[in-house]
């Protein structure tokens, strides 16, 4: 599954989740979603440490495509 398969099921799931869709839950959201990358992105992308969802799926999304 690509990344952005992955965000698009992610997303779509995440609304049966209500505390996902918090402000004060976005870093929960995030470590989540790292969490279900594939270990090669997850490594690139997990010291980085970001904590704004769009930006983690976009960072994601590139590593994904190198």
């Amino acid at each position: 599954m690509t990344v952005s398969e992955y965000a698009a099921k992610f997303e779509d799931l995440c609304r049966f989740a209500p505390h996902y869709n918090t402000m004060e839950a976005e870093e929960d959201k995030c470590v989540k979603f790292e969490n279900g990358l594939r270990p090669n992105i997850k490594q690139l992308i997990g010291f980085s440490e970001i904590r704004d969802f769009p930006t983690l799926v976009n960072k994601s999304r590139i590593c994904d495509k190198d």
